[in-house]
């Protein structure tokens, strides 16, 4: 069975502990490792995973270059990236400019990730509105961090009500709801979104969860669209795959969540 975590983030040695030290102390909590490729590849031998999709987030539109020139060049047959995009990217460098750099995303990675927080705005804003019908055009599916974010807890951005819109609006964007679709909001998650045209991703949720909700999940949702994520460097990711293979399941859909459905994502 191959594995493949959804839900990774490294970054290039050069910044990798003044990142370390800054989302420590934002989200009160110690990471497991320096987030470094080399770490990142020990903790994925340990769990037997084959491949990690590696995001990152531009906090400004001016970052986004920059930083996908450096996860495209970390792609290899273990990494996949998803590719950083600012949602106002568009009004910073002009629609010319946002084409170009989806097609680079097109050619070099398998989707982007969206930080609402980071990114200081609501998942359904208008002018992120250009972003996403471009993704619709390319057929790139995007994370959405979703639910509370513990570095700025206040008015959730990626609140399931706000998500539940995108999906209305733009019906074959491929969304993945990071954290079951609404970290520490589960229950709204459940009633807003599950059994909708959406991807949730397990990462900081499934082992937490209480055991009746996530029988819920499975119940309305399915198990095609639920796909294992790790949030490494803030967890360790073979935790996460012990639980999974550990629920009371069948192989057949303990296998969907590990590996076939995200790959059939990122194949293209």
């Amino acid at each position: 069975m191959e594995i493949i975590d959804s839900h990774c983030h490294i970054w290039p040695e050069k910044v990798a502990q003044k990142a370390k030290e800054y989302l420590e102390k934002a989200f009160n909590h110690k990471m497991i490792d320096l987030p470094v490729a080399d770490n990142l590849l020990k903790y994925m031998d340990d769990g037997a995973i084959s491949k990690s999709v590696i995001s990152s987030v531009a906090s400004r539109p001016d970052q986004v270059i920059s930083i996908n020139n450096w996860l495209f060049s970390i792609r290899n047959d273990r990494f996949i990236p998803f590719a950083s995009m600012h949602p106002f990217f568009y009004e910073f460098a002009g629609s010319g400019a946002l084409a170009e750099e989806m097609k680079r995303i097109k050619d070099n990675a398998c989707g982007i990730k969206l930080q609402p927080e980071f990114q200081n705005f609501y998942v359904d804003d208008e002018k992120a509105f250009p972003l996403y019908e471009k993704l619709q055009k390319f057929n790139l599916p995007v994370i959405f961090h979703c639910g509370i974010e513990l570095s700025s807890p206040g008015e959730i951005k990626s609140s399931p009500e706000r998500i539940i819109k995108l999906l209305d609006k733009f019906p074959e964007m491929k969304v993945i709801g990071a954290h079951m679709g609404g970290f520490m909001i589960w229950e709204k998650a459940f009633e807003t979104l599950a059994g909708k045209n959406i991807y949730f991703d397990t990462s900081d949720s499934i082992r937490v969860m209480k055991k009746e909700l996530l029988d819920k999940f499975f119940e309305k949702h399915g198990f095609d669209k639920i796909i294992y994520g790790s949030d490494f460097p803030m967890q360790f990711p073979k935790e996460e795959v012990e639980f999974i293979k550990n629920l009371n399941i069948s192989e057949e859909n303990k296998q969907k969540i590990l590996g076939v459905n995200v790959s059939a994502i990122i194949t293209r």
